[in-house]
């Protein structure tokens, strides 16, 4: 599934935050999104979702495949969001209901799109628990959110965003609450996930480090504004715009520390 983005902006009571982005993901590719926190790359996975605040006013174009998307009424949005469109977001902690079982959790995509029923339901979730290496899967999808570790409850999320098999993934800074080595597991499981299904991918991230394990190519913003573009190789090693070198320089330091 390809997704293009031209000429986004939005603006929130009456404040730019995204002025003129232009991104395009092709079927089956990776692309990653990075800036300091309130450069817009949260603001744009929302306005791909359809879920901005009342508030947003957008202009430009968000087409999937060969639908647009923007001015599309949530009631036309909300069936792509789980069947289409898979997203991860950064704490799984309030990605999850505390009150209802994991296995009805990463079944719900299939209860809402598909209309299977719940002995289905569970099979599908033991299967995906399995795929997204959860411990004793048939067992953990009868336990609740508080039981599970960090780690844990993002295979979860991602386990959810993947179970109705969308042809596209958006991943909003997954990693950022995770310790380092549990960040290194979940980033693996992404690229070995996207890669078995050719799942096309917007990763967002602030972190060119964290980048380079899932994608190949990356997009700068800063002030909701695309500054610099390229293969992550090159970013990381010849980063042309200052924000990008700042990130560069801040990744270095987060590895020197964790080293």
């Amino acid at each position: 599934m390809s997704l293009s983005i031209d000429d986004l902006h939005v603006d929130l009571g009456g404040r730019p935050v995204i002025e003129g982005v232009s991104l395009s993901i092709g079927d089956g590719e990776r692309l990653g999104l990075i800036g300091e926190s309130g450069s817009g790359k949260s603001m744009t996975l929302l306005a791909v979702l359809g879920l901005l605040p009342d508030a947003a006013t957008v202009r430009g174009s968000i087409r999937l495949d060969d639908r647009e998307l923007v001015g599309l009424s949530d009631r036309d949005h909300a069936p792509l969001r789980g069947a289409e469109i898979g997203v991860v977001f950064q704490d799984p902690r309030t990605s999850l209901d505390p009150i209802r079982t994991i296995g009805s959790q990463i079944a719900e995509p299939l209860r809402l799109h598909e209309g299977i029923g719940r002995r289905e339901a569970r099979a599908r979730a033991i299967e995906a628990a399995a795929e997204v290496g959860l411990p004793d899967p048939a067992g953990i999808v009868d336990r609740y959110p508080h039981q599970l570790s960090g780690g844990q409850r993002q295979r979860v999320v991602i386990a959810t965003a993947l179970i109705a098999r969308p042809r596209l993934l958006l991943a909003d800074e997954p990693t950022t609450a995770l310790d380092v080595s549990t960040q290194a597991e979940v980033l693996d499981l992404f690229r070995r996930l996207v890669d078995e299904r050719g799942t096309s991918l917007l990763f967002v991230t602030h972190d060119l480090a964290v980048l380079r394990r899932v994608v190949d190519h990356a997009a700068v913003l800063s002030a909701g504004r695309l500054v610099e573009q390229g293969p992550v190789r090159e970013l990381l090693t010849r980063p042309a715009h200052p924000v990008t070198r700042g990130l560069v320089a801040a990744s270095e330091a987060t590895t020197w520390r964790t080293t």
